[in-house]
């Protein structure tokens, strides 16, 4: 099943005189339980390939489809509805809420969408444990490392089941060690089913997924498939 589509999607700012062409008629699919990597050097379009993506934003031109829906047109009311509905998001900057706890940070989603305090904690509670955190339900950030308080970001990023959870450089700002158990469970989480983007710049995070795509100057150059060899650990 095709969960996402890109079809010749551009899309260009301004500043000033200048028109920077971030995104160059980009052709993207991406399946139900696939694991991508996105590299490329600075400036070859990552962050403006994920927002387009993602739904984040709009493109200049081309056409973005949602499981099979033309989403292009949406408006800003009507992509937040879907972003909150099927789509994670995982930070590098965690983004983690810092008074509030972590079973209320990773239920913030499911305010959004109206649940009832009961369900959001028994769902919050769910996925913590999924990540291995059943045990810092009450934990501020401040009481948890930057391993764990990643792993906190991906249960928020799991709490509404979405379709494809973006992942962007994910192991940014963890040491080597909580940036492999981190990349561990996104592997656990994708045998499970769950389709994930990633963006990063580390070849050696890139080996993880089962698919690799490269950026230059706003246009994919390399995109290869293969069957999965998971880094040593």
């Amino acid at each position: 099943m095709i969960l996402l589509q890109l079809v010749k999607v551009h899309k260009h700012y301004h500043l000033g005189d200048d028109v920077i062409r971030a995104a160059n008629g980009i052709n993207f699919k991406v399946s139900a339980g696939e694991f991508i990597s996105i590299m490329g050097p600075s400036g070859s379009g990552k962050s403006t390939f994920l927002h387009l993506a993602s739904l984040l934003e709009n493109p200049t031109s081309g056409k973005v489809f949602l499981k099979g829906v033309d989403v292009t047109d949406y408006n800003e009311v009507e992509l937040a509805k879907i972003r909150n509905e099927e789509i994670g998001f995982i930070f590098q900057q965690f983004n983690l809420l810092p008074k509030i706890t972590a079973w209320e940070n990773v239920a913030l989603p499911l305010v959004y969408k109206g649940v009832d305090k009961k369900h959001r904690y028994s769902t919050a509670k769910a996925m913590l444990e999924l990540v291995g955190l059943g045990d810092r339900m009450e934990n501020a950030r401040s009481q948890l490392s930057g391993g764990q308080q990643q792993k906190v970001a991906i249960a928020r990023a799991l709490v509404n089941n979405p379709a494809i959870i973006f992942a962007d450089e994910p192991t940014g700002n963890l040491d080597s060690k909580s940036g492999e158990q981190i990349m561990e469970l996104l592997v656990s989480l994708n045998r499970q089913g769950r389709t994930i983007v990633m963006v990063t710049h580390e070849h050696d995070i890139a080996k993880y997924a089962g698919r690799n795509i490269i950026l230059k100057d706003g246009v994919i150059t390399k995109d290869v498939s293969k069957k999965t060899k998971r880094p040593a650990k």
